[in-house]
C-alpha cells in the first residue's frame, strides 16, 4: 500500500496540533518540540507539521510506501517518464530513517517517494548547521531540484 505524504510549516505547533487533531478526529501518532505527524488510513495519508520552515505553508508533497518493491517501482516510474530524480538513498529526516528521492513538479513543489526503514529520536542526523535548515527538502522552497527531461512544447508569452 503506498500513503500519501503532506508536510505542512506552521508558525504555532501546539495551535495547529488542535486544529488537525480536531479536523482528522484523532491525536497525532508523534509529536515533539517542533513537529507532529498523522498516520490516517481513511484517506491514507502521513500528513505532518513542522516549524522547521521559513515561511508557513507546503514544504513538500510525497508519496509513503510500505515496501523497498514499491519504492523501487516509483523511482522507475519517474524515471521512464524522463523526470529527473534526485536520488538520495538512505537518509534521515523527520525523526525516521528513510530511502528516498525527489522529483519536482513544474511548478517547483517537491515530490518526496520514500520507504521508512526505523524512527529514530532526533529530526534528523546531520551537522549543526545543516540540521538548524528546513525539513527534508533538499533544496529551497519554490526552487526545482529536478525538471522534466523533454520539454513540453514551446514556451508561452
Amino acid at each position: 500500500m503506498k500513503r500519501f505524504h503532506v508536510h505542512l510549516h506552521v508558525s504555532d505547533l501546539a495551535h495547529s496540533i488542535g486544529f488537525y487533531s480536531k479536523l482528522f478526529a484523532t491525536e497525532p501518532v508523534r509529536v515533539e518540540a517542533d513537529y507532529a505527524k498523522w498516520m490516517l488510513d481513511d484517506p491514507a495519508v502521513n500528513f505532518a507539521i513542522s516549524t522547521r520552515g521559513a515561511s508557513t505553508g507546503i514544504d513538500h508533497l510525497g508519496i509513503q510506501t510500505d515496501d523497498a518493491a514499491e519504492l523501487a517501482a516509483l523511482k522507475a516510474r519517474a524515471t521512464a517518464a524522463d523526470l529527473v530524480t534526485l536520488d538520495e538513498g538512505q537518509t534521515t529526516c523527520c525523526y525516521a530513517r528513510s530511502e528516498k528521492h525527489w522529483v519536482t513538479d513544474p511548478q517547483g513543489i517537491a515530490w518526496e517517494h520514500f520507504h521508512t526503514l526505523e524512527s529514530i529520536p532526533v529530526f534528523r542526523e546531520a551537522a549543526p548547521a545543516e540540521a538548524a535548515g528546513a525539513c527534508c527538502t533538499p533544496a529551497p522552497k519554490g526552487k526545482p531540484i529536478a525538471i522534466p527531461v523533454k520539454a513540453a512544447g514551446p514556451a508561452c508569452c
